[in-house]
């Protein structure tokens, strides 16, 4: 079975979820089938990439990426079927299987419907990207959602949708790279002493992630923590200004309440997974989560999770199991971040407990979230477009 794998994101350009998927997707699947990966970007070095596509210098970014879609539907004739990733390659996907008759299987890690702040970011380029999607949804052959509550909002948004052509297989992580590891490097270069207990944030400085609910909760923390935010990659100029600002403020009080500590440099993967080794408390404070990949990966360290109870979420935590999931009211800001604090200071009070939360993630992570199995059963869904659009 020949494979083509479309997506914007691939090492060593990853910035979110859908890029660290696609990673360990395209390794795992090259075990089982011919893979070749097509990618925005420049040249990689890896024997897994069939093509690099770069968008013209100055191009706007929703009319370039689809120019970007027309080079790649054009690259994928001889594949048998073509799994797309993201808005950014749907359009790809949804062409090759009209010019070349190829089954098109599209992977949903989030909704452009369900993501109202992207306006924001994309102006008209927004309408454009719903455009690129709700085409290529109603017309693909297979839908792969992250998670159940990802197929519920698929099925909710686009009623075009047959249920039968949408399949849940959750996302994975390489738990030989992400594992506990008893290093402090990372730490001192944060400037953390180790004996201070801290919560830890990673992600990107947007809406969707909740960053302002957490920043809510500081005043409320235990004022012997450290809340260390590893955000970067702003979606806008403003939003990186107005977490900037939020910080100054915080700084500027005198009352109780965490020191926050901002990294905004991306780390690298070693030391994040030293950080996640270390806190007290992995804190995802999202307000829409598909699935929540950086769970899983601060599970698979053994940090106990803190985590809004919000799309693929209560799928990955087990609350009081492997951490704490807090209610979520978008109505209702100030009940969320107590909730978020009340947790964290409950881990930070119970060392114990929070060792028993972070074995017993790892523990589900390597039953639950292995990429080997997660292959398997994508090859499964590829199996059966092929066979009924035959």
């Amino acid at each position: 079975m020949k494979v083509a794998l479309l997506t914007r994101e691939f090492p060593p350009e990853v910035y979110g979820g859908a890029g660290v998927h696609v990673e360990h997707l395209a390794a795992e699947l090259a075990e089982l089938v011919d893979v070749g990966v097509h990618c925005f970007g420049r040249p990689r070095p890896s024997g897994l990439v069939a093509g690099n596509y770069e968008m013209a210098p100055g191009a706007d970014p929703a009319l370039g990426a689809i120019a970007v879609d027309l080079q790649m539907a054009a690259a994928v004739a001889g594949a048998d079927v073509v799994h797309t990733h993201t808005w950014y390659t749907n359009m790809a996907g949804h062409l090759a299987k009209l010019r070349h008759g190829i089954p098109h299987v599209m992977t949903s890690h989030s909704l452009e419907p369900l993501r109202p702040w992207k306006q924001e970011q994309l102006g008209g380029g927004y309408e454009v990207s719903r455009f690129c999607e709700r085409t290529a949804i109603e017309a693909a052959d297979a839908v792969i959602a992250v998670s159940g509550a990802m197929r519920d909002d698929v099925l909710a948004t686009y009623p075009a949708v047959g249920p039968d052509r949408v399949v849940v297989v959750h996302n994975g992580v390489d738990a030989d790279a992400y594992h506990p590891d008893p290093s402090t490097e990372a730490l001192d270069r944060v400037g953390l002493a180790p004996e201070r207990p801290y919560a830890l944030f990673v992600g990107r400085i947007t809406r969707q992630k909740g960053i302002g609910h957490l920043l809510d909760a500081v005043p409320l923390l235990d004022p012997g923590m450290v809340v260390v935010l590893c955000a970067s990659a702003p979606d806008t100029e403003a939003e990186g200004a107005e977490l900037e600002a939020r910080l100054a403020d915080l700084a500027s009080r005198s009352g109780p309440g965490a020191q926050v500590v901002w990294v905004r440099d991306a780390l690298p993967r070693p030391q994040v997974v030293q950080l996640l080794t270390h806190a007290a408390a992995f804190v995802c404070p999202s307000v829409y989560e598909p699935f929540g990949l950086v769970n899983v990966e601060a599970m698979a360290c053994e940090a106990p999770v803190v985590a809004t109870a919000v799309g693929g979420i209560p799928e990955i935590v087990v609350d009081g199991e492997t951490g704490w999931l807090v209610p979520y009211d978008a109505g209702d800001p100030q009940a969320v971040a107590a909730g978020l604090a009340a947790r964290v200071n409950e881990l930070v009070a119970g060392p114990d407990q929070a060792r028993r939360f972070g074995q017993a993630g790892r523990r589900r992570v390597l039953a639950e979230f292995a990429w080997p199995a997660i292959a398997r059963r994508t090859v499964e869904v590829y199996e059966t477009a092929i066979s009924s659009s035959h």
